[in-house]
């Protein structure tokens, strides 16, 4: 109860103007969620950084699991325990996209800004509750299958603020439809979310891509049995992917979670006790970063692991593309 209280004083504060948001010269997108993670941000950030293509774009992100401090500019030779998983995920896949991560969103773009050439936008992965930064294009995203108003705030439930919080938003996502939402439905989804006039409201999906290998440049090859490894907050829409086509054998680690020896060793164990000669480890492209140190290559560079990328694709994306590009051009 006291933490919903805090949290309710703490945006009347910023509300009232008492406690000051900027907002930054350079154009920012700010996308995040009203709930604990799990809702996509990481494949809907990827969606902007490709709508984005051919303008200079940055990527600041807090660098969650991160060992360092301050801001940080990501390299060639950056590792997750310097910027955390999801930054260093985004500058492999993207080696155009400038990546940086900094606990004080402010002074993050201030640094940003310094660069020259200077972005041109700036991406703000999951800075919804940061309101000192107030960004040209608010982006919230809600999962389907568990949407902000079946949710309740912490320790009641997941929520990090309350569901007025969605008032702030430009734009609302709905995220992990398993399907294409008709006009009856979509009517009763914004009916619930509560999407005022001026905001607008979109439908994803995730698509699925081809297995990649993680270590070697191997072809995938079809099997019957997998050991899925898992360090994300909801593999559920993952797993039941797999189910479709496999006999899967799931371990399950805590979101973000830093690999160590032991959990190497039980992947092999796992691996090794399944009879089948047709098996493979899969996991996710997250969770391909950090296992992409020379212990983890050491250890498990003999298996055929691979890893599952994947990207959303959105309903009536041409309205989308046209709502983001036209609210960043004004600013």
């Amino acid at each position: 109860m006291w933490y919903g209280i805090g949290v309710a004083v703490r945006n009347l504060l910023f509300d009232w103007g008492v406690r000051r948001s900027i907002r930054p010269s350079v154009p920012t997108v700010g996308i995040g969620n009203l709930r604990m993670g799990g809702t996509g941000k990481t494949p809907h950030t990827e969606y902007l950084i490709r709508l984005f293509a051919g303008r200079r774009v940055a990527l600041l992100s807090r660098g969650y699991g991160r060992e360092t401090k301050g801001f940080v500019l990501a390299d060639e030779h950056s590792t997750a325990a310097q910027i955390g998983d999801e930054p260093l995920m985004m500058a492999r896949k993207f080696p155009q996209l400038t990546v940086a991560v900094c606990e004080e969103r402010v002074e993050g773009i201030e640094r940003l800004s310094q660069l020259a050439p200077s972005p041109d936008v700036v991406l703000l992965d999951d800075v919804y509750q940061h309101r000192s930064i107030k960004p040209a294009l608010n982006i919230l995203l809600t999962e389907y299958g568990d949407p902000y108003f079946r949710d309740h705030i912490l320790p009641f439930g997941n929520l990090r603020e309350g569901r007025r919080g969605r008032k702030r938003a430009d734009i609302v996502i709905v995220t992990k439809c398993p399907h294409l939402l008709d006009d009856d439905e979509q009517q009763q989804m914004r009916s619930n979310l509560q999407i005022g006039d001026k905001q607008r409201l979109f439908f994803s999906h995730i698509k699925y891509g081809a297995p990649v290998s993680l270590y070697e440049d191997t072809p995938y090859t079809e099997c019957d049995e997998v050991v899925l490894v898992t360090g994300i907050a909801h593999p559920g829409p993952l797993v039941n992917y797999l189910e479709k086509k496999y006999k899967v054998h799931h371990l399950r680690f805590a979101d973000h979670h830093s690999f160590k020896k032991k959990d190497y060793c039980r992947i092999i164990d796992t691996f090794d006790l399944i009879k089948s000669s047709r098996k493979v480890v899969i996991t996710t492209e997250k969770d391909a970063a950090r296992l992409m140190n020379c212990e983890a290559r050491e250890l498990l560079g003999k298996l055929p692991i691979f890893y599952i990328p994947i990207e959303v694709e959105i309903q009536n994306q041409t309205d989308l593309q046209k709502a983001v590009t036209e609210i960043i051009g004004q600013n």
